[in-house]
């Protein structure tokens, strides 16, 4: 099947060649990193995680979602999502290939990367996270390719296809539960410190991951000939929209618990990320522009008629993803650093070559997502003809 990526229109190898452009641009500037280490980044001793760890940990969340068609699709039979269960597939392997670019390029030395698999340490988290995001990577990988070559061929998927559809769903949760214990298994950073962690990764990562797959419906209904079909764009929405609403409520109820108990390690990273100390406010305004992006995008979600036309649902979506990925990612991130449990506040700004490494990694993606929904349509539109 992958003679159908080799193949396109020139719209199709313009868009191959700015992602080219932009992981060439990432490569040179990790070229520069490899030289001169982590020093180019603006992480310091005091706030040791930055943007790498944080697009991390929002792109588990973009993987995982790939349940919310995976789960109704092959275990209830939901067959709406017959046409873009597979898209869904493909973005998760797009995902997690992401997360491992910025596990490696975030480790310094890429030789320190292998050390996580030929010297394990079980009582590690990051072990585990590695494990289960490769884990998940090859089982995505091995179900999507051979559930799209058996719908190529038309014919029945193999039996024991179906064993590991069925652990990709546990999967699917495990792999973002991990990752949130990463963080609340650090008993020194208040930020962190809560039990409801893991179910707000799953909360946000329900709400962000519809939201981009809606996005690229929206895109392939535009710009090429397979046509996804409103029935299952709506039905995402609908997810989207409760996912929201629980991702929401889960913040409120972390709010409550951390003004009304006044406990100084908890407070004051919210006040930090909110409000500023000492005249230092680095992320106020990216939180508080989150804060109004997932507001804005509930109201509209909510109402049935701005729902069903595809203009604002979109900017409803793009509202989603980009507040779910600022409060997700150097939100969490960064703000479980500041203050240091000194009470020190370090502020940090991603450097001009992180960026760029990140655009890269992100090039990566895309190249990667391209190809196999490039794959993925073709297909598809062969078996309609």
């Amino acid at each position: 099947m992958l003679e159908l990526a080799l193949t396109g229109s020139r719209r199709y190898w313009s868009w191959m060649v700015i992602i080219g452009a932009f992981i060439a641009t990432g490569a040179v500037a990790y070229s520069w990193q490899l030289k001169y280490g982590l020093a180019i980044t603006g992480m310091s001793r005091d706030v040791s995680w930055g943007f790498y760890v944080a697009q991390l940990t929002f792109l588990v969340g973009i993987a995982a979602s790939a349940v919310m068609l995976v789960l109704p699709y092959y275990l209830h039979n939901y067959k709406v999502f017959g046409r873009i269960t597979i898209i869904g597939e493909f973005v998760a392997i797009a995902a997690i290939c992401m997360c491992l670019l910025f596990l490696f390029v975030d480790l310094g030395k890429p030789a320190r990367a292998l050390n996580i698999f030929l010297y394990p340490t079980p009582n590690s988290i990051i072990f585990w996270d590695a494990l289960v995001l490769v884990g998940y990577l090859l089982i995505n990988s091995i179900v999507g390719w051979n559930v799209l070559e058996a719908e190529r061929h038309a014919v029945s998927p193999p039996a024991w296809l179906k064993p590991l559809i069925y652990l990709s769903i546990p999967w699917a949760f495990a792999i973002h539960t991990v990752t949130a214990f990463l963080y609340c298994g650090l008993p020194g950073r208040g930020f962190w410190l809560t039990a409801i962690l893991a179910p707000r990764f799953l909360t946000s990562a329900f709400a962000s991951g519809p939201a981009l797959l809606i996005l690229l419906c929206l895109l392939m209904e535009r710009y090429t000939s397979f046509k996804p079909g409103k029935e299952p764009v709506q039905a995402l929405a609908k997810i989207a929209t409760y996912a929201l609403l629980a991702n929401v409520f889960f913040f409120l109820c972390e709010v409550f618990v951390v003004m009304y108990s006044g406990i100084p390690e908890h407070l004051e990273h919210f006040r930090y990320l909110y409000f500023g100390i000492a005249g230092k406010g680095g992320l106020v305004v990216w939180m508080r522009a989150s804060l109004i992006l997932m507001g804005m995008a509930m109201l509209l979600l909510l109402i049935p008629a701005a729902r069903k036309n595809e203009k604002l649902l979109a900017l409803a979506c793009l509202m989603v993803f980009g507040g779910t990925w600022i409060d997700k990612g150097m939100g969490l991130v960064v703000g479980g650093f500041i203050p240091s449990p000194l009470h020190q506040i370090t502020e940090y700004v991603p450097t001009l070559p992180e960026l760029v490494i990140s655009l890269g990694v992100y090039g990566i993606g895309l190249l990667c997502l391209s190809v196999l929904l490039k794959i993925a349509v073709g297909v598809k539109l062969e078996t309609k003809g």
